[in-house]
Formats: structure tokens, sequence, C-alpha cells
């Protein structure tokens, strides 16, 4: 899974990508190709 500051280019390189929010951070879900995961966003500290 890579860590990504934009999301935008991660969601166009497959056509299954999804955009999903989860826990305050934003992932990238793709089913056919696992590969293409990614995260933005990280852990608040505190």
């Amino acid at each position: 899974m890579q860590v990504l500051n934009s999301l935008k280019s991660a969601k166009q390189r497959h056509p299954d990508c999804q955009v999903v929010k989860r826990r305050g951070r934003l992932y990238v879900i793709c089913k056919s190709n696992p590969r293409f995961k990614a995260r933005q966003g990280s852990a608040k500290k505190g």
C-alpha cells in the first residue's frame, strides 16, 4: 500500500478503483488489482 499526498492520481490508475473514507483516512481500494491500494491521512497525535 502506498501513502500518498494526492489520491486523484491513484484513483485514475484503474477503472475499478474507488475512494473510501474510513476512520478519518481516505483509502483507494481496488478489488480486481489490489496492488493499487493507497492511503491518505495520518493518525492524529495527542
